[in-house]
């Protein structure tokens, strides 16, 4: 069975300089200030948004709490930042971008081939509902972090 990957991106200018940008959105521990989903993440291994450095991040949701597990994938200051959940079930990311006014950033979801048949095996027959929410929350999560990274900033 070929599964094809679930992707969703979303993007903000921001009066700040990529850098400044790179600054915030690489500093996990700072997540709890913009996801409505991650209450926090740590730093389990490495020196912090460096290539191979893993982080825990804790999730909350009505309906529960759970851990993932990341490592970093991209870390490229001022222009990406991107971690791997799983090993290689979500890719997250932020790009960067110089804009007229400031940067644009995008967030990127990528619920993985991998991520997807993993999912299958796991739920089975309720696979197609648990990979609908996490879409969901992917869509309406990332205009909601963008939206929240940018008052910060602008703060």
């Amino acid at each position: 069975m070929q599964i094809s990957p679930l992707t969703f991106r979303s993007s903000v200018v921001v009066s700040r300089e990529p850098e400044e940008v790179y600054a915030l959105v690489s500093d996990v521990t700072r997540t709890g200030e913009w996801s409505p989903v991650c209450a926090e993440c740590w730093w389990d291994e490495g020196r912090g948004p460096e290539v191979g450095s893993f982080f825990t991040g804790r999730n909350v949701t009505p309906e529960r709490t759970w851990e993932t597990r990341s490592e970093v994938v991209v870390a490229s200051p001022g222009r990406e930042f991107a971690w791997s959940v799983g090993p290689g079930l979500v890719r997250w990311s932020y790009l960067m971008k110089p804009a007229e006014t400031g940067t644009e950033l995008t967030e990127t979801w990528e619920f993985t081939e991998a991520g997807l048949k993993f999912f299958h095996e796991k739920f089975g027959a309720d696979a197609p509902r648990e990979i609908a929410a996490r879409e969901e929350a992917a869509r309406s999560g990332i205009p909601a972090t963008l939206a929240a990274i940018e008052r910060i900033l602008e703060g």
